[in-house]
């Protein structure tokens, strides 16, 4: 009989835009699953761990080497359980990941469920998904981020005294709503190299006073030129028209699907829907850039303010302590529990009704399920079966999230 507690073996991946070889902390928690084989090399950047079903990269059984997904498919009913079954099949309706993140991720959207069905059909190999894949990302320290789109007033304020701006607008005198933003962003996108460098050459010469609460943009855009080119028109896109946020620790946002965003900084715990499906248009070189036009007709018009792309958490009614927090984003894939503890702390999580998966980031702790004890330490990473209640006790201060779908 299987176990419902299966201790994993994840992998890490080796984007670009990782940190650099211990610096990340996706490759640190990595090494620190007992008996895996991954290393780190100083040499190469680190940027992602993934934790589930996904086939690229997958999680492992630690004991065995079995694939997750294969010991799911022969205990469905005991480990999924019948109501999740029933709603998303024997997958994981979600993909747990630990971002650690140096320079900014592509210029983004994730297509809604009736884009990415017709692009899966049209391109399976470069969209190998027909879900959608709204997504948290929830920090683990300082993350800086591109979110959703800054209020119509703020860029029209912007339009208004940045002159060099106005060539993207139909003419001089318009005034902003969600279809000329949309236009906006597209003819920044299809713009030639030399528009978006001498655009931007132009706006670094305007006096910082004039961009109002909005001068931050002129501190960021040689960061960002930096880190990919003055002919890049992410630069134009996420400083002039989208939110900049700078968050802590516990902070979370959540990016809906067609929600425009470019994660910039940090170290994160990120949940989404299954599906790896991506529309890039900038932050990456041309080639890998997907057409402007259909980009910006599947863009979404929220969240529209900064407040509105924050996901706040709160307790949670299944922790018996208090100890237990949760993000719940509004999506029926999965909400994020996270426990922390001091030592000595205990925390007693219900039953949940639907498989989940849980990963130590920090602390030590020993977790009691079904009559059998597990010590727990940063780095570990667990499937937990439905139906089970599970009891945390803490030797150091210790944090868990736990992705869930129910």
């Amino acid at each position: 009989m299987v176990d419902s507690v299966i201790q994993l073996v994840c992998e890490c991946k080796n984007d670009p835009w990782g940190k650099q070889g211990k610096d990340s902390l996706a490759a640190r928690l990595c090494a620190l699953t007992p008996g895996t084989a991954f290393k780190i090399d100083e040499s190469t950047t680190y940027s992602e761990m993934w934790m589930g079903t996904y086939p690229m990269p997958p999680s492992r059984v630690l004991s065995s080497g079995q694939l997750l997904q294969e010991v799911l498919d022969a205990n469905k009913e005991k480990l999924i359980g019948k109501p999740v079954l029933g709603r998303f099949d024997n997958k994981l309706p979600f993909l747990p990941k630990i971002l650690s993140i140096d320079k900014a991720l592509p210029l983004q959207i994730h297509p809604d469920k009736d884009l990415a069905a017709r692009l899966h059909e049209q391109d399976p190999d470069n969209y190998p998904d027909d879900n959608h894949k709204p997504e948290i990302a929830v920090a683990l320290s300082k993350f800086e981020t591109f979110v959703g789109w800054k209020t119509l007033e703020d860029i029209q304020a912007l339009f208004d005294v940045v002159e060099p701006l106005q060539l993207f607008l139909p003419d001089r005198h318009t005034r902003f709503n969600d279809d000329i933003l949309r236009s906006v962003c597209q003819a920044m996108l299809e713009a030639s190299d030399e528009t978006i460098a001498n655009t931007q050459k132009k706006m670094m010469a305007i006096p910082k006073d004039s961009y109002g609460k909005q001068s931050y943009i002129l501190e960021l855009l040689p960061r960002m030129q930096k880190q990919y080119s003055i002919q890049d028109p992410g630069c134009l896109v996420a400083l002039v028209l989208m939110n900049f946020l700078v968050l802590g620790p516990g902070d979370s946002v959540y990016v809906p699907a067609d929600g425009i965003h470019a994660y910039l900084s940090g170290d994160i715990v990120e949940c989404m829907a299954y599906s790896n499906n991506i529309l890039n248009t900038g932050f990456c070189p041309r080639a890998d850039r997907d057409s402007p036009e259909l980009f910006t007709a599947s863009l979404k018009a929220s969240p529209h303010t900064a407040a509105d792309a924050i996901l706040p958490s709160k307790t949670s009614e299944k922790g018996t302590h208090g100890k237990t927090r949760v993000y719940a984003p509004p999506m029926s894939e999965f909400n994020m529990l996270v426990t922390q503890l001091h030592a000595g702390d205990k925390e007693i999580v219900k039953a949940i009704e639907g498989p989940s998966i849980m990963i130590v980031t920090s602390g030590a702790a020993t977790l009691t399920a079904e009559g059998k004890s597990h010590d727990i330490k940063t780095g570990y990473i667990f499937f937990i079966g439905q139906g089970v209640e599970t009891t945390f006790e803490a030797q150091d201060g210790v944090e868990i999230f736990r992705a869930y779908a129910e």
